[in-house]
């Protein structure tokens, strides 16, 4: 996984997370990569120093932002029993049950995705990776959640064969 920092051509920043470097090349020469403040599809890469993603057990620095799969800002994800299933950073998402939007407008439905997850889903913050072993293993009533996770937690769920979501948050922006 890599982070990159994108600017658009209205002079928006935003950062995104992606597989590698060939995964950002295939989605931009896509149109895939948007800017979520003004949908421009004329993105490119701001000058930074990349980060990447640490896996199986390598202690990764503290950031800003939580790592995320794959798209720009903090992860949010759903646990089992929710209304969407675990999308890996090359796999189309996955629709939610009654979500409008037919791929046409991307940040217009991410920010209905936004919507629909802090209307229907407890936020549990940092307490994700937890909570969702607790629903999973019955410990406590089955519930849909919202919150943040590290990608060692993610990977921890994953291996323990708990269901869930990363979704692509973008930053809230007052505009």
């Amino acid at each position: 996984m890599i982070l990159y920092a994108l600017r658009c051509d209205g002079g928006h920043t935003f950062e995104a997370w992606f597989r590698d470097a060939a995964a950002y090349d295939r989605q931009a020469e896509a149109g895939a990569v948007t800017c979520p403040v003004c949908e421009s599809r004329g993105v490119e890469k701001a000058i930074m120093a990349p980060r990447l993603a640490r896996h199986h057990g390598a202690r990764s620095e503290p950031s800003a932002s939580p790592p995320v799969p794959d798209a720009s800002g903090p992860a949010e994800s759903l646990p089992a029993g929710s209304d969407s299933a675990d999308a890996g950073p090359e796999q189309a998402p996955v629709p939610l049950t009654g979500s409008p939007g037919d791929g046409s407008e991307p940040a217009a439905d991410l920010r209905a995705l936004r919507a629909f997850v802090e209307r229907t889903c407890d936020d549990v913050g940092d307490r994700f990776a937890e909570e969702a072993r607790r629903i999973h293993y019955g410990e406590t009533d089955p519930r849909a959640i919202r919150g943040e996770a590290t990608a060692d937690e993610a990977e921890s769920l994953r291996d323990e064969g708990i269901a869930f979501a990363s979704l692509p948050w973008s930053r809230r922006t007052n505009a």
